[in-house]
């Protein structure tokens, strides 16, 4: 089953809700608190960037550790086998995958010895595939659909206007059987998966 989240822009208002219902969610469960979701804005609309859970995942085919699988219906990444070579960045076609700095495990901050001496400044940011600081492995963060929680993604169920929801293989298929009975009449832009499902719910 291909499932994933969806946005409607013109409902979306672009207060960060997901954002920070991501960021709770995950931080909750010990993993890193870089949302799974980027708020996109342009003069007029607002929407989120989410992963896709591709099927063909390009971002698992590069992954030299196999950090990143299909498991419970969603494409994971196991933070532990990160090794922090951002390919998966640089494969995934919408651009759906950031990066978080995470420190070692039970080592103290400001620790140094003459055989490790304190680390050089950080450099200004720049993005997240050029981004260093000394010390920091950068952990890839992907959308996992918070396969940790029965209830859902917790974005879905926290965002204000609803214009975020969960869409599976029936959902496709529904819009795609709209769009063939709708194209002799209508153009094809004019045809959504959002707008279907409105129009059925109607």
């Amino acid at each position: 089953m291909n499932r994933f989240v969806i946005a409607d822009s013109t409902l979306c208002i672009g207060c960060r809700t997901c954002e920070a219902a991501c960021t709770d969610a995950h931080r909750q469960r010990g993993l890193q608190s870089q949302p799974r979701l980027k708020i996109m804005r342009t003069i007029k609309e607002s929407a989120p960037l989410l992963c896709r859970q591709c099927e063909d995942a390009p971002c698992a085919q590069v992954c030299p550790v196999n950090a990143i699988n299909r498991r419970d219906g969603a494409i994971q990444l196991n933070e532990s086998l990160c090794v922090s070579c951002k390919l998966c960045g640089i494969a995934c076609p919408f651009g759906a995958i950031d990066f978080a700095g995470s420190h070692g495990q039970g080592i103290p901050a400001h620790c140094h010895s003459d055989m490790a001496p304190a680390a050089p400044p950080a450099p200004a940011r720049i993005s997240g595939f050029l981004d260093w600081t000394p010390g920091v492995r950068a952990i890839a963060v992907k959308c996992d659909l918070c396969h940790f929680d029965k209830s859902g993604p917790a974005c879905v169920r926290t965002c204000p206007t609803g214009a975020l929801r969960t869409v599976e293989n029936r959902d496709i298929a529904r819009a795609s059987r709209r769009k063939r009975e709708l194209t002799a009449h209508r153009e094809p832009d004019e045809i959504s998966l959002l707008q279907s499902h409105r129009e059925e719910a109607q």
